[in-house]
């Protein structure tokens, strides 16, 4: 294509004259056609996760990288598997161009080193089982085309998370996702639609996979850290709600064992 769609020119014009209640409207109209796209790619996304799954249950890592705000996205997702599913920080690992510096303030041309993701995955060491996913909303930032190159000439499963058709990443995986959202509320402004179409598909991915991986018990987050109160309040309400306990038994056993799923666990266990 000789335009990408990610740099295709706005609906929209003379934005900076439009009233404020429009350019609000206006932006959320845009904002509803990114889910219906991510709903054109689940058969994608579906196929990937049928791949990732096993090749974490054997020791296998999750592995993003990006660069931008494709690059935080990843870093946010993975941030979150720990918390949220008690899985150690390095099972799902979020890369971003240019380093840690780079999830708050741009680093200039980190980009645009199509070696440097490969470096920078190996120095959390090397498995077969590892899964690498790019993520670039253009499709086309060296940083994550070389990486996923990389990954892939090593045995390494693949996808990508773009917002462009037949871009040079998709070219380059295993599993390419195209969530095509459409030309931007202000042109090429991909933290807009296509970052939201980004972070949709990392959360359907990442779930689905924790879920597979039996993470979640029913509809709940059995194996998530203690990190709060909040969060120690409400593994009370679950233990409570399994186990039939008072409130100040329900914590203690929490507390005492560490998470909601040891703490049924041994309350069943020990039931006589």
């Amino acid at each position: 294509m000789n335009m990408k769609v990610t740099e295709s020119t706005s609906h929209y014009d003379n934005l900076e004259q439009m009233d404020l209640l429009d350019l609000l409207h206006n932006i959320n109209t845009e904002d509803k056609k990114v889910p219906l796209a991510v709903e054109k790619v689940i058969p994608e996304i579906s196929a990937l996760v049928e791949k990732i799954v096993p090749r974490m249950e054997k020791g296998g890592r999750l592995i993003y990288i990006g660069a931008g705000t494709s690059g935080r996205l990843g870093v946010l997702d993975a941030s979150e598997c720990p918390p949220t599913y008690g899985v150690p920080f390095d099972v799902v690992l979020g890369l971003i161009a240019g380093g840690d510096k780079a999830i708050r303030k741009a680093v200039e041309n980190a980009e645009d080193n199509p070696d440097q993701a490969w470096k920078d995955i190996l120095e959390y060491g090397f498995n077969t089982e590892d899964t690498v996913i790019g993520i670039a909303a253009s499709g086309t930032t060296p940083y994550v085309i070389g990486g996923v190159k990389s990954a892939r000439s090593s045995g390494l499963l693949t996808g990508s998370i773009t917002c462009n058709p037949a871009s040079p990443l998709s070219m380059e995986v295993d599993h390419p996702i195209e969530a095509v959202v459409g030309p931007e509320f202000i042109t090429g402004s991909t933290r807009m639609k296509a970052g939201t179409a980004q972070k949709l598909i990392l959360n359907m991915i990442s779930t689905s996979v924790m879920i597979k991986l039996g993470k979640v018990k029913g509809n709940k987050m059995v194996d998530m850290q203690l990190s709060n109160a909040k969060l120690v309040d409400r593994g009370t309400k679950m233990i409570r709600e399994a186990t039939g306990l008072d409130e100040e038994t329900a914590k203690g056993l929490l507390i005492s064992e560490g998470s909601v799923r040891k703490a049924t666990e041994y309350f069943y266990k020990n039931q006589k």
